[in-house]
């Protein structure tokens, strides 16, 4: 790794070339692991798989892990600050890395779409989830591109919305999420290529 001097302090300041953060978002601790909420969780640990690392680093207020997609090396991260602060993490890798928003991918769950169908945009509003209003709230930006994953609307209009997304998966519908989770890196890599129209067309819902 190299280094070069902060030209305020004496500190070291990395310079290892990092391009991209890949970020999943859910909640740590390991009654969260197969919850609604902790799907991009499951997507980050789907990339990981795919491209022969390990999410286990702790730094920025999360678990990190390196790897090369479509030829650019990439930071993946799952922020462990719970999901409403987010962007506290996002944004700790961001600056220590000096990487742009338009850089940075986010994959999480979506309570407006079917389970396990996914939608790709470029940009866009918060859409309620507390862990992207954190991230654009802090970032000031809206305009990174995301990967949703559906869960599912509540089952009844007064179902409580925390209890749903905090709620477990069951056998069924894991395997149903799975074909999701398994095309995930393929999506990533095309955004990486430049490719986000057609990763929009090929699996869009």
């Amino acid at each position: 790794m190299l280094f070069s001097k902060n030209k305020d302090s004496d500190s070291l300041t990395s310079v290892s070339g990092v391009e991209y953060l890949i970020v999943g978002l859910g909640n740590p601790g390991s009654e969260y692991e197969t919850t609604r909420h902790n799907t991009g969780f499951m997507a980050i640990d789907a990339i990981a798989k795919e491209y022969h690392t390990d999410v286990k680093k702790l730094q920025f207020k999360g678990l990190t892990g390196r790897c090369t997609i479509a030829g650019h090396s990439c930071l993946l991260l799952k922020p462990h600050t719970y999901m409403n602060l987010s962007g506290e993490s996002v944004v700790a890798a961001m600056n220590f890395y000096k990487i742009p928003i338009e850089k940075v991918i986010v994959l999480y769950d979506d309570i407006s779409l079917e389970p396990s169908k996914l939608r790709i945009r470029r940009k866009g509003s918060d859409g309620g989830h507390n862990g992207i209003k954190n991230i654009i709230y802090l970032t000031g930006k809206d305009n990174f591109p995301r990967i949703k994953i559906g869960v599912g609307a509540k089952p009844h209009p007064q179902y409580d919305l925390a209890k749903w997304v905090l709620s477990h998966y069951t056998k069924a519908e894991m395997e149903e999420l799975q074909k999701a989770l398994d095309v995930c890196p393929q999506i990533v890599s095309l955004i990486l290529e430049g490719k986000t129209d057609l990763a929009m067309n090929r699996f869009n819902s």
